[in-house]
Order: structure tokens, then sequence, then C-alpha cells
């Protein structure tokens, strides 16, 4: 039996969805680790981490956390042409890595600030 075609657009949506994080989290692990960064060093790795990613076709993105992934990809990409200091590009998307990190983790981690008087009318 062949797969539906909402069952196929649902598994390049994930294989999409997959390539940006691995993008991402190898280019955020380069820029992290790497003690002697240089501009030619970094395009080199975002050639590298372009292979994987050019294999998969882009797809629209309706969540907000998932288009700041994809926009923040872009942008790694886009810098590769630019002609500004590798210093201020590493700070500049560690930042925005940061940023979309926290997103994520605001939804997860959200405590309750009166939990005591949520139960005062149960007594």
């Amino acid at each position: 039996m062949a797969a539906s075609k909402k069952a196929i657009e649902n598994s390049n949506r994930l294989r999409y969805i997959r390539a940006l994080e691995r993008f991402h989290k190898s280019m955020i692990s380069f820029l992290m680790n790497s003690e002697d960064m240089t501009k030619e060093r970094y395009d080199k790795k975002i050639d590298n981490a372009l292979k994987v990613y050019s294999r998969v076709e882009e797809i629209a993105l309706y969540k907000g956390e998932l288009q700041d992934l994809q926009k923040l990809v872009k942008k790694m990409i886009a810098c590769k042409e630019s002609s500004e200091d590798i210093g201020n590009i590493k700070e500049e998307l560690l930042y925005e890595s940061n940023q979309l990190d926290k997103n994520k983790n605001a939804r997860r981690y959200k405590k309750d600030k009166h939990s005591k008087s949520k139960y005062e009318d149960w007594e």
C-alpha cells in the first residue's frame, strides 16, 4: 500500500526540521568550541554543513520557534558572504541561538506563582 500524500508531506516536513536542527547544532558547537576562529574556517564549516542541509527541500513552517530557527540558519549562511569581523559574527549568532533556546524553554518550565492560593477554595 502506497503512503498517503499527507504522510509524505509530514515526513518531508520532519526531515526538513531535523536538517535545520542538525545544521544549527553543528554550527553552534563549532562557534563555542573553536579557539582559533577565522573567517576561512567558518566558511569551510558552513560549506560542510550545507551539504546535508541542501539535500532537503525547504518547506514552509508555521510554528513560531521553528520559523525563528529557520531565520537563524539562513542568517548563519548569509554571514558567510558578509565582510563582517568573525568575532562579531560569533557573538551575534551565539546570542540569537541563546535567545531561541530561552524561548523554547520558557514554555517548558512555567512555575505556578501562587500555588497555595489555587487550593484555598477547596478547604
